[in-house]
């Protein structure tokens, strides 16, 4: 009796097993490759725009962001700012982006300008491409991106990709534990057998990373699963902001602009590597200024000052070495999400185990149609057996 209880259970976790591989697994596999996609997205925008987002050293001075700001106002009338992004290497030009425009809504095409007399030198490309690439992660390019159903979808994929990595799991429980029947492939053995290895041992090495990107996938998913991560690691509730329309903010000066830079350079943004200056607007009501102090630093570990639109005075200084790791994950989960929280190698295998998604989808479609061919082979060598006994 004990034996036949645990043979339905298998066998019921058997069939929910390849009932969301069949149903789930397209979706997995379009996610985890846009994903891979977007895991270099950083890299590849550079590489693609190398003509204009470097520039030659000129020893004129370089212009203020006030300066900058005035220049592309000047070229693309009607468009407001949103940030500036300034390099601390001579040879790397600055970076516009434009708060979305409500007639097209959509964002204007990121800019480059000449650090020196702030001419445009090119818009971004693969801006565009990466963006149809993020909806269809996220939202498989279904209308109303995160508020319509292609959220809800992949959201559900992603808690079926937890079910399938448990499910596979106790299908994989060995009677006997070793190593070699663990994390070794038997590719030698024909059939059904070879594939089945080559499925749950490739399975057995990825599971870790696959379940690290569903937990926090679901981050986006359902805002009742953020609130109870944020809590798990940092301790706190943050209450959703209440909807209202847009209010006017104060908008930044040139002369407290240029008074906001000036004090990050003199303080601790004296030679930063990387500065992202964010201007106010109907989400932010301070002049925010985000950087990287050296080129080694992670991209998530970037230190914060505010300033006063009007008077560019600082209003707040927040290190990122000085946060809890809890907070410091919360506040970067898509790093987290990635991988790069925890360094390059660990984002690379995040890149292999999400391009290898689709190697579930395909070796689970041949064992099914395996299974069912054999199952059919059964049938037919049962009937004509099955016909004489009738007939006697």
């Amino acid at each position: 009796m004990i034996v036949r209880t645990t043979m339905t259970v298998r066998t019921v976790l058997f069939r929910v097993h390849w009932l969301l591989g069949l149903t789930a697994g397209l979706v997995l596999a379009l996610v985890g490759v846009t994903g891979a996609l977007l895991s270099y997205e950083e890299a590849v925008t550079e590489w693609a725009n190398v003509d204009r987002a470097f520039v030659t050293v000129s020893p004129a001075p370089r212009l203020s962001p006030s300066a900058l700001k005035a220049r592309i106002e000047a070229q693309r009338p009607g468009l407001t700012i949103n940030s500036l992004t300034l390099w601390g290497d001579p040879e790397r030009s600055p970076r516009i982006r434009f708060v979305s425009d409500p007639k097209l809504e959509a964002r204007p095409p990121t800019v480059y300008l000449d650090p020196v007399d702030g001419r445009e030198l090119g818009e971004m490309r693969l801006e565009d491409a990466f963006a149809t690439i993020r909806k269809l992660h996220r939202w498989l390019l279904l209308p109303g991106d995160g508020k319509g159903w292609g959220r809800s979808i992949t959201g559900l994929c992603t808690i079926a990709l937890l079910v399938l990595l448990a499910t596979g799991l106790t299908l994989r429980w060995p009677r006997i534990h070793s190593w070699r029947i663990w994390l070794k492939p038997s590719l030698k053995r024909p059939g059904r057998p070879r594939w089945w290895s080559l499925h749950g041992i490739a399975g057995t090495w990825l599971l870790p990373l696959y379940a690290a990107i569903a937990l926090t996938g679901l981050w986006w998913s359902y805002d009742a699963y953020r609130t109870a991560a944020t809590w798990l690691l940092t301790g706190e509730i943050r209450a959703a902001k209440p909807g209202r329309p847009p209010s006017p903010a104060a908008q930044a000066s040139a002369t407290a602009l240029d008074a906001a830079w000036a004090a990050f350079s003199a303080g601790e943004g004296a030679g930063a590597h990387m500065a992202l200056i964010a201007l106010p607007g109907p989400d932010l009501a301070t002049i925010r200024i985000r950087f990287l102090a050296t080129a080694s630093d992670l991209p998530k570990a970037r230190d914060e000052m505010t300033f006063d639109p009007v008077t560019g005075a600082r209003l707040s200084q927040a290190r990122f070495a000085d946060k809890p790791l809890g907070r410091q994950m919360a506040e970067n989960m898509l790093e987290v999400h990635r991988g790069r929280f925890f360094g390059g190698i660990v984002a690379f295998l995040f890149f292999t185990a999400a391009l290898s998604m689709p190697l579930f989808a395909v070796t689970g479609l041949v064992l099914y149609g395996l299974r069912r061919g054999a199952r059919r082979r059964r049938t037919m060598a049962q009937a004509p057996v099955d016909a004489r006994t009738i007939g006697a």
